[in-house]
C-alpha cells in the first residue's frame, strides 16, 4: 500500500477516534495514543515514528471538518505535555485561512465547540473552555517563576524590598 493511501485511511480512522473523544467533556487524546488506535483500526502499520506522519493525518481531519463546517477535531489531540504542538497552527491556517493568538488557547475554544457540536454531556451552563490539566499546570509554574524573577531582593533583616542601591533604607 502506498503512503498516500495509508494516510487517507489513517485520517478516516483518526476522525472516528476523535469523534469518540469529543463525546467526553474536557477529554483529549495524546498523539501517541491516537497513532496506536489509528493503526489498530485501519490495520495499516508503520515503523516510522508518530511525529513524522500524525501532523499530516490531523491536517486531513481538519480539512474534512472545515468542509463539513464543523469545529476542528484535531484540537482534541495533544502531545505528552498537553499542548497541541506546532503542527496545529498550520492545520488551522489550512482549514480556516488564519489563526490568531496562542495555538493552545485556540484549541481550548475548538475543543469546547467539538464537545458542544458532537453531543458531549456538558455541565449546566454549557461548559467552559479549558487547557489540558498538564499544560495549565505548566503555565502556572511559568507564571510563578516569571513573577518571582520580577520580585526585588529583600533585606535579610527586616524583609522589606531593597532599592536599586542594594542598601536597605531601614537597616543600613
Amino acid at each position: 500500500m502506498g503512503e498516500e493511501a495509508a494516510r487517507t485511511a489513517w485520517a478516516g480512522a483518526a476522525r472516528e477516534v476523535l469523534l469518540e473523544t469529543a463525546l467526553r467533556y474536557h477529554s483529549v487524546i495524546t498523539s501517541k495514543d491516537l497513532a496506536a488506535e489509528v493503526m489498530e483500526r485501519s490495520n495499516i502499520r508503520t515503523s516510522r515514528p508518530t511525529h513524522y506522519w500524525i501532523g499530516d493525518v490531523l491536517g486531513r481531519v481538519s480539512a474534512q471538518c472545515a468542509e463539513r463546517h464543523e469545529p476542528l477535531l484535531s484540537a482534541l489531540c495533544v502531545n505528552a505535555e498537553g499542548s497541541v504542538g506546532k503542527a496545529y497552527g498550520g492545520a488551522v491556517t489550512a482549514a480556516r485561512g488564519s489563526q490568531t493568538g496562542d495555538a493552545d488557547d485556540h484549541a481550548a475554544i475548538e475543543r469546547l465547540e467539538c464537545h458542544r457540536h458532537f453531543g458531549a454531556d456538558l455541565p449546566k451552563g454549557g461548559g467552559v473552555r479549558a487547557l489540558t490539566p498538564r499544560l495549565s499546570a505548566s503555565r502556572s509554574r511559568e507564571r510563578r517563576a516569571r513573577a518571582a524573577e520580577k520580585m526585588p531582593p529583600l533585606c535579610p533583616t527586616c524583609h522589606t524590598a531593597v532599592p536599586g542601591t542594594g542598601i536597605c533604607d531601614y537597616c543600613d
